[in-house]
């Protein structure tokens, strides 16, 4: 069957399989679209994406975006820019600075103008070549319909594929993004994009993206408030950030998830079990106080075969378990409720420069028995916060029991760390040094 044959369904589905194939079916029916003639291949919505982008100006041959302000000028604006407190965090997750790395992390502000770009120095050379640098405006407007200029005006991750990018030279580009709202008023702060060749593209992109937008809304709840704001945020105890007790509050949740053993508990009560499923959910509940639709969730859980009916019937038997602490529609948990999970307050010890504490309270990995993709990122973001913040407090008893603990064991900086502070002649360094070598072993084998 040739390319141009194929239903819209079965082009699709070229993406991953023949992206060279899909790529020229593409721009096919680009040249057919452009011409005058919309193609079957392209969704209505594209197609009306790239009328508006001709109705203001944009030129599919050879445009240029609009530059808001010099790479400079947009560097030191990115500086006081809210995003900039989760921009290390996306770079660990989402960048690849390494020789042969093929995309590019960029994070806009919420009218697109490019703020962020963190990629490989080849990356970085074919993204200069496109002008796709700091200071320009990559809405619609500013260059025409693109993955971030699809986020911002659906409010929705959006994934463009060569030829679904209006201007032909961004032909050879795969694009994924998606919004980054504040946690609180919910409103867009900023667009996380991840953009590379079209073969560079593969079916976790989207995940990846998701995930790390849901990091970075996470991180923004723990940072300071936007001066003036008047949302208010409960700490571990219950307490509004204005000091004042949250009336609302009538019972506490306690959810155990570090280990393999997950568990909940109403107001003090006897732990009860939790399949893995359900303590996959509830650890996605609790990160984000917005709530999560039911597709979204069937996406988070089992990916592109997820169905919403099977995250129904799961929520329906997590609520003959907690009763009404889960809210529908979305399903959140409800805000008279007081959510505490042992991860979370980990976290708390850390943000409080506790760090012993952190770690006495650190037992296990969380969920270490999963493998889903979103509960992965958050199990690797805990265990290297706890590390990070193990060989920050230049203790070097506390570096030698992480790094003989399950979750500091591959920590070589740990180790190497603890036995230059502790000397040659101490003999705890020998069970460091032994850890190192069996790690190392491990490594080359």
């Amino acid at each position: 069957m040739r390319p141009g044959s194929r239903s819209i369904t079965q082009l699709s589905d070229l993406r991953f399989s023949a992206p060279a194939e899909y790529a020229r079916a593409l721009r096919k029916a680009h040249e057919a679209t452009v011409s005058g003639t919309p193609s079957p291949h392209l969704s209505p919505s594209l197609v009306k994406s790239w009328q508006r982008s001709l109705a203001m100006g944009i030129n599919p041959d050879q445009h240029r975006p609009v530059h808001r302000h010099e790479v400079s000028e947009a560097r030191s604006l990115s500086a006081g820019h809210r995003l900039a407190a989760v921009m290390p965090a996306l770079s660990q997750l989402l960048a690849d600075e390494t020789a042969t790395g093929r995309h590019l992390l960029i994070v806009t502000d919420h009218e697109g103008e490019v703020l962020w770009r963190v990629g490989s120095k080849q990356a970085l050379k074919l993204a200069d070549s496109l002008e796709f640098v700091e200071g320009a405006d990559w809405s619609e407007a500013g260059v025409g319909t693109n993955a971030i200029s699809e986020a911002l005006v659906t409010g929705a991750p959006a994934q463009l594929f060569s030829a679904e990018h209006l201007v032909r030279t961004h032909h050879d580009w795969a694009c994924t993004a998606s919004p980054i709202r504040d946690p609180l008023t919910g409103e867009v702060l900023g667009v996380l994009d991840v953009s590379g060749s079209f073969e560079s593209v593969t079916p976790d992109s989207l995940r990846l993206v998701r995930c790390g937008v849901r990091l970075a809304e996470e991180l923004l709840k723990s940072a300071a408030p936007p001066v003036g704001s008047e949302h208010r945020t409960r700490n571990a105890s219950g307490i509004d950030s204005s000091g004042r007790a949250d009336a609302g509050v009538q019972s506490e949740l306690m959810l155990r998830l570090l280990g393999d053993a997950p568990t909940a508990a109403l107001d003090g009560g006897t732990r009860r079990p939790l399949t893995l499923r359900r303590a996959e959910i509830l650890a996605l509940l609790a990160s984000r106080t917005q709530g999560w639709s039911a597709d979204e969730l069937a996406y988070e859980i089992h990916g592109d075969a997820g169905t919403a009916s099977a995250i129904r019937t799961e929520m329906h038997r997590i609520r003959s378990l907690l009763g009404s602490m889960v809210e529908a529609n979305p399903y959140r948990f409800s805000s008279t409720v007081r959510v505490v999970t042992d991860a979370s307050v980990v976290a708390g010890h850390l943000r409080d420069g506790r760090v012993a504490e952190a770690f006495a309270a650190y037992p296990a990995k969380f969920l270490n028995r999963s493998n889903n993709l979103a509960i992965g990122f958050m199990r690797d973001e805990l265990n290297e916060a706890v590390g990070a913040s193990v060989r920050a407090s230049g203790d070097p008893r506390l570096m030698l029991q992480w790094c003989t603990s399950d979750m500091g064991s591959s920590d070589t900086a740990a180790a190497a760390l603890a036995g230059t502070l502790m000397g040659p002649l101490d003999p705890r360094g020998q069970l460091v040094t032994a850890r190192m070598e069996r790690v190392e072993r491990e490594l080359r084998a």
